[in-house]
């Protein structure tokens, strides 16, 4: 028998919870731990349940459910309960379960709970072209954390994974490969300067010549510059006009 995943519900209305409640109740792989009608107790919830799977809404008074992931390191997946529709939410690419929308339709339901028995959850992501301005809501060492493309300074290979370095210089291992990113980031700000290294042309400090036909690339915000080999110094100057 399958361990049941220990669930919780965070919504402001209580109707809400109560008929997401009752329609779980049918699937007796979820046992629901807890509810919360926002982000403060939402937190303490978790922070005591330590729940598998989270039903979360995004459009609360005060915080949002978007801030709830911002404020933790959040184990559990992702199942987004919004009132927002497909276009409100493109911003959001997803390492979550599912969006359900309000009202929750029970169909739509029983899907993103077959997809937690799946392995291939990681396949359902939206992959259209990331823009500049989005956000990513994205697992980050293990923990799901939002990823502001713009705030990305470079990413480089690591293994199975790649190493993301953030404005703040803050570093976190992706399991996307480097043509993942290559062929989702927006080709306007992001260039491949190593076949392991991709930077942001915003952020590129300066580019010097360095030995053996390389170049270093001075990134603002990080101290250590990063090799730019000769194949890809034209597409970087293409790039930068």
């Amino acid at each position: 028998m399958k361990k049941k995943l220990r669930a919780i519900i965070v919504d402001d209305e209580r109707l809400a919870r109560s008929d997401l409640r009752s329609m779980l109740s049918e699937y007796k792989n979820i046992e629901i731990v807890g509810e919360a009608d926002g982000v403060s107790k939402a937190i303490e919830l978790i922070n005591k349940e330590d729940p598998d799977l989270l039903f979360l809404d995004i459009q609360m008074p005060g915080e949002s459910g978007f801030d709830l992931l911002e404020k933790m390191d959040l184990r559990a997946r992702v199942v987004f309960v919004t009132a927002y529709d497909e276009y409100a939410i493109r911003a959001f690419e997803v390492d979550a379960i599912d969006y359900l929308l309000k009202p929750v339709n029970p169909d739509r339901l029983k899907s993103a709970v077959e997809r937690l028995s799946r392995e291939d959850i990681s396949s359902t992501e939206n992959r259209r072209l990331l823009e500049y301005d989005d956000a990513m809501l994205l697992t980050i060492n293990s923990h799901l954390k939002f990823l502001r493309v713009n705030s990305i300074v470079y990413i480089q290979a690591a293994g199975d994974y790649s190493e993301v370095v953030t404005q703040d210089n803050k570093k976190g291992l992706i399991q996307k490969s480097m043509t993942e990113w290559e062929q989702r980031l927006p080709e306007k700000y992001f260039c491949r300067i190593h076949r392991s290294t991709i930077v942001n042309i915003e952020y590129i400090n300066k580019i010097e010549e360095w030995f053996g036909n390389s170049y270093q690339v001075q990134l603002k915000g990080i101290d250590t510059p990063l090799t730019m080999s000769r194949r890809y110094a034209a597409l970087l100057k293409q790039k930068k006009g």
